[in-house]
């Protein structure tokens, strides 16, 4: 029985460091290790030896066996292991001498562009940035601005209520009555750039949320001839000196007299083309003087004081300036659009 145990274990460890892969391992241990392995029907030989002697010497051979086979096989599994693991690593191993790839490089976003250079001009004039919230009381948003309740801008399909006296700001003329508050009786010169919100059905000229630039100064003997001059100054240093400027009369509640500002189009030379609908000139902002009743809800005497305002679209400046015809594709999150303007 000890010769039978010898040679047992002799082939049993000569098939382990022959075994090359986990399935041949399983294999292995089925035929040594299982229920019903060469190393268990030996145990059952040994069982019915009549010499308890001859039985002892046999159960003190098979039983460390047993053990040995059982951790030489998990030393062995974790040699194979190993060595799959070491070659899918050398597999999969780029080759370092090899030229890198250049990763993409980001780049602004027009909006943002525009913006910064839109700012920058009328920053250069004088202008003071100011922030304001993109949540305003209604009061804010419109009494004190002078649209009155049965304003159609007032309406719940114009307008997104956060609640009955709170809404998402739906331009960044409120920021004129926070500013004026915060700053009166001094003169002032603020721009109040920031994204706005309106009840719209998206179009390829309207979306719920564009940029907007409100610019408003305040003080003494301020007159339209002084908005004309700042805006003049900004068309020129924005579309180039020789575009040509005109006034429109025009309504806003917050302003009177109110003016649309018009350029002779930038893509035609004012000839007339698609974009300006064939009458040569491009509507770029609106703007006028600051309505009494708005400077006094602002703190400022419509006695003494005057002021002009002004408010323009980033998007329209961008399509302005590049000849788009879709405002959607700002925030399409296309790629082939906005790598043009890197």
């Amino acid at each position: 029985m000890l010769e039978q145990i010898s040679e047992l274990k002799a082939k049993a460890l000569e098939e382990l460091e022959a075994s090359s892969s986990l399935i041949e391992l399983d294999e292995w241990q089925n035929l040594y290790l299982s229920r019903k392995g060469q190393v268990k029907s030996l145990l059952k030989e040994i069982g019915k030896l009549e010499d308890p002697q001859d039985k002892k010497a046999a159960y003190g051979e098979i039983n460390p066996l047993n053990k040995e086979l059982e951790r030489l096989l998990e030393e062995r599994k974790e040699s194979i292991q190993k060595a799959e693991l070491d070659q899918q690593i050398a597999s999969e191993r780029e080759d370092t001498s090899l030229p890198g790839t250049t990763g993409g490089q980001g780049s602004m976003h027009p909006i943002n562009t525009v913006l910064e250079e839109v700012c920058g001009i009328f920053e250069r004039m004088g202008f003071q940035i100011w922030e304001s919230p993109h949540v305003e009381t209604d009061q804010n948003n419109f009494e004190m601005l002078n649209i009155p309740p049965h304003h159609p801008a007032r309406d719940m399909q114009d307008t997104f209520y956060v609640s009955e006296d709170v809404v998402l700001r739906t331009h960044t003329s409120p920021g004129q009555v926070r500013a004026m508050r915060a700053l009166a009786p001094e003169p002032i010169r603020v721009l109040l750039p920031g994204t706005v919100y309106r009840n719209e059905q998206i179009t390829g000229r309207s979306e719920i949320q564009f940029n907007q630039v409100e610019g408003l100064a305040v003080g003494t003997n301020i007159t339209m001839a002084d908005l004309k001059g700042i805006l003049e100054e900004f068309v020129h240093q924005f579309f180039g000196p020789d575009r040509r400027m005109v006034l429109r009369g025009s309504y806003f509640p917050f302003t009177e007299p109110s003016v649309e500002v018009d350029i002779d189009c930038n893509l035609c030379g004012g000839s007339g083309c698609g974009v300006c609908k064939k009458t040569g000139w491009l509507e770029i902002l609106g703007a006028g003087v600051v309505h009494p009743k708005v400077l006094a809800n602002g703190g400022y005497d419509p006695e003494i004081h005057s002021g002009f305002a002004f408010g323009l679209g980033i998007e329209r400046m961008v399509m302005l300036r590049h000849g788009i015809n879709d405002i959607r594709h700002f925030y399409s999150g296309n790629l082939r659009f906005l790598e043009q303007f890197d």
